[in-house]
């Protein structure tokens, strides 16, 4: 049986944005059931125009012999004209999978009734929040098959979709990102790698911490790493100085980003205790080796799809500090009457966890940061709920973790890993989940016409504000 050529809108697999990440292990662990294709996206892409046929070379790398991916590259997100071209170089597909926030990618809903007159057109739903994105709908209801990565999207999915409503588990899956536990995992302290890593971070602090604090995301406003700049230092002005010397703050990120700050100008300014940058790219093994030197990884993100990298350091066996905000709260192991936190706990009227209407009461591993919403927008989203806790919440989340001893925190951090682990937040069952969602959709695959009617008595509120009234 020859297997379905799926086409892939995200972000370019080679490129190490949280996007291109999962693209990549999803494409790369599911080879052996489907041949992929990808107009891959980039701000300023410096490959865009050419062909990459890497078939031969992923054959050799993930021992599947018929594996077939090959890659378009795109500067920005593409357009119509390009996929057409796409689909007809490549003599057709069975299918597309969009898999990004669709503001980036709004032309595609513009065709959707050319392509699934022939194809089904599915959607890995990285990004929602609250009230319910209206502005969305079009593209929801335009999709075969939704695939949510949190509890929080799958149930504003669920909701939004009034007009074309959805079978739950047939075309609305729950489908959370994977870490692989093999590239993430704990490493004695006696690891040689480990070892030479430490030195690297002592050569460059001037300090041999004895508590280490690691942040790892892009220095940007949402992922709020000025605010724990600040945090640390309030945290670290209560300690005695010989104490507060041995403590340290790893920041791993662009230490300057425009849409970010200047972290060591601040640094400068604000915080005279111990901060080390960490701003070279790094491969799995050596970002584990990162993960091992820190005692505590904070996430204060005030917005937050899934929170690929707190869910590393989980992996790491290291506790953490958390926004319970999006996709971060379905890490978080929250239970009701000592039932994990799920699905059906969410509903219309509580569509998050995030003000602790629903529990209180998380794993172990982890310190919730509980938020206050605000609202921030742009022409291209209304309203977006900007949920921000408070600096002295980041506070006492790192007082929790350093006033405990170092072997609880150990015990704490390894209990993350092994739930992590047992409630599917692994590549193989990230990939395992999505496959059966896509051969789902692929059996139940109705063509749709090339017309259909406008309902105008069920205008949408963009248009109601629109030029047409």
């Amino acid at each position: 049986m020859s297997k379905k050529k799926i086409l892939l809108l995200s972000d370019d697999i080679r490129i190490p944005s949280g996007v291109g990440t999962m693209s990549k292990k999803l494409v790369l662990g599911t080879l052996d059931k489907y041949d992929w294709v990808q107009i891959g996206g980039a701000v300023k892409h410096p490959e865009a125009g050419n062909i990459y046929d890497l078939s031969e070379q992923v054959q050799k790398e993930e021992g599947v012999e018929d594996a077939y991916l090959k890659i378009y590259p795109v500067d920005g997100y593409g357009n119509e004209e390009i996929m057409r071209e796409v689909i007809a170089l490549e003599g057709g597909v069975d299918g597309i999978l969009h898999f990004t926030d669709p503001r980036f990618w709004g032309w595609l809903y513009n065709m959707e009734h050319e392509i699934r007159q022939t194809m089904p057109l599915m959607y890995l739903n990285i990004w929602d929040d609250l009230p319910f994105p209206h502005w969305n709908e079009n593209a929801y209801e335009s999709c075969d098959l939704l695939m949510a990565i949190s509890k929080q999207t799958y149930n504003i999915n669920k909701h939004v979709c009034v007009n074309k409503p959805r079978i739950e588990g047939v075309d609305l899956t729950y489908v959370p990102h994977g870490i692989n536990e093999k590239e993430f995992y704990p490493l004695p302290a006696t690891d040689e790698g480990l070892v030479e890593f430490k030195k690297n971070i002592t050569s460059q602090s001037g300090v041999d911490p004895k508590f280490v604090l690691m942040f790892n995301s892009r220095n940007i406003q949402r992922k709020r790493v000025s605010d724990l700049v600040l945090a640390y230092t309030l945290f670290c002005e209560t300690l005695p100085e010989e104490k507060a010397k041995e403590c340290l703050l790893l920041l791993h990120t662009d230490p300057i980003d425009q849409h970010g700050t200047d972290l060591p100008a601040l640094v400068k300014a604000l915080c005279p205790f111990p901060v080390a940058f960490s701003a070279n790219k790094l491969d799995p093994t050596q970002l584990n080796y990162l993960y091992n030197c820190a005692d505590v990884v904070c996430s204060p993100s005030s917005a937050e799809g899934f929170g690929l990298t707190h869910m590393e350091g989980m992996m790491a066996g290291k506790p953490t500090i958390s926004t319970v905000i999006g996709g971060l709260q379905d890490q978080m192991g929250f239970k009701v009457d000592g039932e994990e936190l799920n699905i059906k706990h969410f509903s219309a009227e509580i569509p998050s966890n995030s003000t602790g209407k629903l529990s209180k009461h998380p794993g172990a591993w982890t310190y919730p940061l509980w938020p206050q919403l605000n609202l921030q927008g742009s022409p291209l989203t209304p309203y977006i709920y900007d949920s921000r806790s408070s600096i002295d919440q980041i506070q006492a989340g790192i007082k929790h973790w350093y006033d405990m001893p170092s072997e609880q925190r150990v015990v704490k951090g390894l209990a993350g890993r092994e739930w992590a682990i047992e409630n599917g937040f692994t590549t193989d069952a990230m990939c395992k989940t999505t496959s059966e969602s896509i051969d789902t959709c692929f059996s139940n695959f109705k063509p749709r016409s090339k017309y259909t009617l406008i309902n105008t008595k069920k205008a949408t509120p963009a248009i109601k504000r629109g030029i047409l009234l």
